[in-house]
């Protein structure tokens, strides 16, 4: 049986977060990314350890089916290849950087500025879509040093927390693209790999749903039954139990992470006790 071959990052936090997310998805790897290469237990999957900038082409090429790399890199490279899923996972921004000392009105700014960055690409397209000349100034690495030393006059990287802008007495004016983890694919794939990549899929997605919610489930007032269900409508409807004490019912549902706080303290203004949330391991939706 043919293998669905995946390209992960050999090394940082997005290889961590993706050999995390194979491990919940029921994925077990044979030996650590220090190898080249791992092979799966349970699932017919092989794992190829890459540099992240190389992952887009070893895709286009066929050399791996699919891999999870940063969606920055995915737009950099411009390879022949799919998007097939955002994981949510790495999210950063990539941005324009001047030094704190100089002004900044607007991306006309920039015009007839040196602006140092890795990704000459997508800083390029962002720029004549502003109608802005400017000199783009490669760099492989160390691009937030480059106006320190005089390299260039503004810088374009990936920015997570902002501290390394700060502490290179630089300040973020421009934010040109979001970026997360995403799952690429080749544009070739034969049927049998794509059924495994569409069983891959499947685990993946009710790994991250699970994520995302939260098994929730507390006491309500009668009274107040219907107001508690609108504002937790779960994935089709919550169920619903009747309590021994008269006039109370158990209300499971499912909520999401992002509502998490709002939702709960409008329960306890309806009147619901006893709220007990869960995490959920896998949700099959």
């Amino acid at each position: 049986m043919e293998k669905l071959r995946i390209a992960i990052q050999k090394s940082g936090r997005l290889s961590e977060k993706s050999l995390e997310l194979l491990k919940e998805a029921g994925i077990s790897l044979n030996n650590g990314s220090r190898k080249l290469r791992s092979v799966a237990q349970y699932f017919p999957l092989e794992v190829i350890y890459l540099r992240d900038d190389d992952i887009p082409q070893y895709v286009e090429d066929g050399v791996a089916h699919i891999g999870i790399v940063g969606e920055n890199e995915y737009a950099e490279k411009e390879c022949a290849v799919d998007l097939v899923e955002r994981l949510g996972y790495s999210r950063c921004r990539l941005s324009i950087a001047i030094p704190k000392s100089e002004s900044y009105e607007s991306p006309e700014s920039l015009n007839g500025k040196r602006i140092a960055t890795s990704y000459p690409v997508i800083l390029g397209k962002y720029l004549g879509e502003h109608g802005i000349k400017a000199d783009i100034h490669v760099l492989s690495g160390s691009v937030e040093l480059a106006p320190s030393i005089g390299v260039a006059e503004a810088i374009f990287d990936i920015v997570s927390s902002g501290s390394t802008l700060i502490s290179n007495g630089l300040k973020e004016v421009e934010t040109v693209m979001k970026s997360e983890a995403v799952v690429i694919a080749n544009r070739n794939l034969d049927e049998e790999v794509k059924g495994l990549l569409t069983d891959l899929l499947f685990r993946i997605r009710s790994v991250l749903a699970a994520s995302n919610n939260k098994y929730i489930l507390l006491n309500a007032p009668n009274d107040h039954l219907q107001e508690i269900i609108d504002v937790i409508p779960g994935m089709k409807s919550p169920t619903i139990m009747p309590l021994a004490e008269e006039g109370w019912s158990s209300v499971h549902s499912v909520l999401s992470e992002k509502a998490f706080w709002a939702v709960i303290g409008q329960l306890r203004e309806l009147g619901a006790q006893g709220i007990l949330v869960i995490p959920i391991e896998k949700m099959i939706i």
